[in-house]
């Protein structure tokens, strides 16, 4: 079973992927970030699945994976942001947020080969801010990336619990562990397919148009 909804993750990464790929040059910055997004989760992705087949460790890739989203999630809502306040607030937060974690590593580098709890609330909480932060915005503005918001809010707030559970659980059943990360796996599935959603009502119609008009030149 979940080995089933690692895949079925995979396969709706992929296509976002390359759907938001297909569309980078003609949405704008903010959508650019989104796809830097994407991109370095299917690297991690393949690079995790790499070394699994060579039998080596893999979980320092998690601090690519939490840093790299957010980066490109920081600036992706600092694109959004309506107000020279709401841009301070994620510009100085994403650097305090980058030193406390540099200084994390300085003082603790063991924490490079193991999962580092601190990383993952701090960086999971400060995107959930921002995103938080555009979903007011949307209250009075057009919803732009709605679906992806709620998405990224209901995905770290819930896998950023997980993660902590699974911690703290370590010497319990392996069917509890079991239990969380097929949970997580869920979490990742819906996760993509409000991604996929996202593009679906707010790009895919742009993409055609483009391509018609495009035809209609020719």
């Amino acid at each position: 079973m979940g080995l089933i909804l690692v895949y079925i993750g995979y396969f709706l990464l992929v296509l976002n992927f390359i759907l938001y790929w297909g569309g980078f040059s003609k949405h704008g910055k903010t959508f650019q970030y989104l796809t830097y997004y994407l991109t370095v989760l299917v690297i991690v992705q393949v690079s995790m699945e790499i070394l699994v087949l060579q039998s080596k460790n893999n979980l320092f890739l998690i601090h690519a994976y939490f840093i790299g989203q957010f980066f490109c999630l920081g600036f992706f809502y600092k694109s959004l942001m309506k107000t020279k306040a709401q841009v301070a607030i994620i510009k100085y937060t994403m650097i305090v947020g980058s030193l406390l974690l540099l200084l994390d590593y300085c003082f603790y580098p063991e924490q490079f080969f193991k999962f580092n709890l601190f990383e993952i609330a701090l960086t999971s909480l400060l995107v959930v801010l921002y995103a938080v932060m555009h979903l007011y915005n949307m209250l009075l503005e057009n919803k732009e990336y709605y679906y992806l918001t709620i998405g990224i809010i209901l995905y770290l707030l819930a896998s950023t619990v997980l993660f902590f559970v699974g911690n703290l659980t370590i010497g319990l059943s392996v069917e509890f562990k079991l239990l969380t990360w097929n949970v997580n796996y869920f979490l990742i599935i819906f996760f993509q397919l409000l991604i996929l959603v996202e593009w679906k009502k707010s790009f895919s119609k742009k993409v055609l148009k483009s391509n018609h008009e495009r035809k209609s030149n020719i």
